[in-house]
């Protein structure tokens, strides 16, 4: 690939707006886990006899369903940018190979 192909790429707006939105997008899902993940522990730093604490008359703790939970907040967040990227992402990304030729 040339510069100038680079350049071009750079320089379509179409490509600026799949840099930004992608990179938003990525950062947003970012923080929401690494949100949930350190109020997690967070929480088992400084109290935990929070997740300690049993649930119904068995041996599990509440710390354990609360971090399959979380778990699969991760597995979940991961779909929604699959999902996106094989949606929105991958339309502009083809928009923009059309618009700048076979070369790209």
């Amino acid at each position: 690939m040339t510069q100038e192909t680079v350049e071009r790429i750079k320089n379509n707006p179409k490509y600026q707006k799949l840099v930004t939105s992608r990179s938003r997008f990525a950062w947003t899902l970012s923080i929401i886990m690494l949100v949930v993940y350190y109020a997690f522990i967070m929480v088992i730093a400084f109290d935990p006899s929070i997740f300690g604490a049993k649930v119904g008359t068995g041996v599990i703790t509440l710390g354990i369903p609360v971090g399959i939970a979380i778990i699969a907040i991760s597995f979940v967040l991961a779909g929604l940018y699959v999902y996106k990227a094989n949606g929105e992402y991958d339309r502009l990304t083809q928009e923009i190979r059309d618009e700048l030729g076979e070369g790209v």
